[in-house]
């Protein structure tokens, strides 16, 4: 596969996507020809990246750097965690015209993101996701944040990188479970933004799910345009932007529900999600049966999570409805879904009542 751009033209900035295979050896050709040129660097980097990619970064990087390693979890991704970054910053005298670079999966990248947006009110940032969930999604768009008590992700900015490599060698370093947790983000962009996408995917999900070239570089690259063209038309997720949350409100509650507990990681709980979202499109005849069949059987034949009460009893839900009503999208006692007319096509700015949804998932996890 060949290398391929794509420039985010953000009204707060404007950056490049760099996509591929062994990306990172070219780092420093790469970095000069977008005139990103630093005299220090911070390196955060998720413990869970091979040693081997690790060193690959390190050689590329010869300018002074400094490594910190982050245990990623999303039970790390808080305030602790970023005052360390800080702290890092701080205490080796990095100014503004340093530059911190984040390598990892979704988790590394939002906080690291935050930290760089909080750090004298803005050092450069570069992205270097290792995950698929992170090259599809989470690296692009500029999102932050961090989780509370309270939820998921609560605390946060927005705030765009100089620039993102995703280099497609890291995929052959993760493990399956990941691989489909990644490719739930590549599924939901085409559900709510593109049916010739999701006709593709349907059509070569296996070839794609064992990283087969050119149709996991495909799905990776039509992804990635899609959230682009989002991004670019509502950066500040005024509109347009919310329909990227299709599946997430619920999603974020099962995972705070269960603590942030490696049984359910965030990909898993997105596809929960979306599952969930879907049932509850079809129940308020939003969605026609039709549309609905052919996801849910799509979800199905992928190994995708779909059984809710395999995670939850009918006594977690007042939890559940605790962590939605938190949720960021609302703006009243109401609860704000995005949800699904059919492929392609979403609702947003939907509100139900706790009531409602709680007499919904009690069904569900009777059944």
């Amino acid at each position: 596969m060949k290398q391929i751009n794509l420039q985010i033209n953000g009204m707060s900035k404007r950056y490049p996507i760099i996509i591929g295979p062994n990306i990172i050896s070219n780092f420093a050709k790469i970095s000069h020809k977008y005139n990103l040129k630093f005299d220090r660097y911070l390196l955060v980097i998720d413990k869970n990246v091979p040693k081997k990619m690790v060193h690959k970064i390190n050689s590329k990087i010869l300018k002074k750097k400094i490594i910190h390693y982050f245990d990623a979890s999303e039970k790390n991704k808080d305030q602790k965690n970023v005052n360390i970054i800080l702290d890092i910053l701080l205490n080796n005298n990095f100014s503004r015209s340093d530059c911190l670079i984040a390598i990892g999966g979704g988790i590394t990248g939002d906080i690291s993101a935050f930290a760089a947006s909080l750090f004298k009110r803005g050092l450069n940032f570069i992205n270097i996701p290792t995950t698929l969930l992170s090259q599809v999604d989470s690296s692009i768009g500029g999102k932050t944040g961090i989780n509370t008590k309270h939820g998921k992700n609560l605390i946060g900015s927005f705030y765009q990188p100089r620039m993102v490599i995703s280099d497609t060698n890291f995929l052959n370093t993760l493990p399956q479970r990941e691989i489909i947790c990644g490719y739930a983000e590549i599924l939901k962009h085409s559900i709510i933004s593109n049916k010739n996408l999701y006709k593709y995917l349907d059509k070569n999900i296996d070839k794609i799910l064992n990283l087969q070239s050119p149709f996991i570089e495909k799905s990776i690259f039509e992804s990635c345009k899609i959230k682009k063209m989002i991004v670019e038309k509502d950066e500040m997720e005024i509109g347009l932007r919310k329909t990227l949350n299709f599946g997430h409100t619920f999603a974020h509650a099962f995972e705070a529900t269960l603590k942030y507990s490696k049984k359910l990681n965030h990909g898993e709980a997105v596809i929960l999600g979306m599952n969930t979202a879907l049932k509850f499109s079809l129940k308020k005849n939003f969605l026609n049966k039709s549309n609905y069949n052919s996801i849910i059987n799509h979800m199905n034949n992928s190994r995708l999570p779909n059984k809710l009460s395999r995670y939850f009893a009918i006594k977690d839900i007042k939890k559940i409805l605790a962590y939605m009503s938190n949720d960021k999208k609302n703006n009243s006692s109401m609860i704000n879904l995005i949800l699904l007319k059919k492929i392609g096509l979403t609702i947003i700015n939907k509100q139900f009542s706790k009531n409602s949804l709680n007499l919904f998932l009690k069904n569900e996890l009777s059944n």
